[in-house]
């Protein structure tokens, strides 16, 4: 995290205010956190975002933990904001994902991002929230379980049943080629 640099020299800096510690805060951790916005389907994933980090600068100072903890920790935000969204019936978006890293990509890669958003669709919300957490979080099983406050067994059968539905759909992809 943060490529190289000390991590307590960033978190002390961006504790004082100091711009170039926020942006390198924010470079880290925004591309995975819209990444899982948007992916969960979130009707304002800029929006949502932009709450998260917010409530980080609001409670930076309050933060006790290591260079990992500060990713759960965002990660477990952007969860609760998302779970506020859904049960305030917001409006979910009806364009396709889009994934914030494939902007750069060959237009011949966006049959593979709808792919990916098909079959996400496949599964359940906590299925979807784990396997998500899981790549674009980069977040173990304990740290998945910590952001969706369930026990570590439940993250794993979650991620096993996730996994089987995905095996199973991308076998039955094969079976007709």
């Amino acid at each position: 995290m943060l490529h190289g640099r000390n991590f307590a020299a960033v978190l002390h800096a961006a504790r004082m205010g100091d711009d170039w510690a926020w942006k390198a805060l924010y470079d880290e951790l925004a591309p995975g956190l819209l990444g899982y916005l948007r992916a969960r389907r979130a009707a304002r994933p800029e929006e949502l975002l932009g709450e998260v980090m917010l409530q980080i600068v609001r409670d930076l100072a309050s933060f006790g933990g290591g260079n990992w903890d500060l990713r759960v920790w965002a990660f477990t935000i952007a969860h609760n904001r998302l779970r506020d969204e859904e049960a305030r019936g917001a409006a979910k978006p009806t364009e396709p994902i889009r994934f914030p890293a494939t902007a750069h990509l060959d237009p011949l890669w966006a049959p593979s991002v709808e792919r990916v958003g098909r079959l996400l669709a496949l599964l359940d919300r906590d299925e979807q929230n784990v396997i998500l957490l899981r790549i674009l979080g980069e977040l173990t099983c304990e740290e998945v379980g910590k952001v969706i406050g369930e026990e570590v067994d439940t993250v794993d059968a979650l991620q096993l049943q996730g996994l089987e539905t995905l095996r199973s759909e991308l076998a039955k992809e094969v079976a007709t080629i």
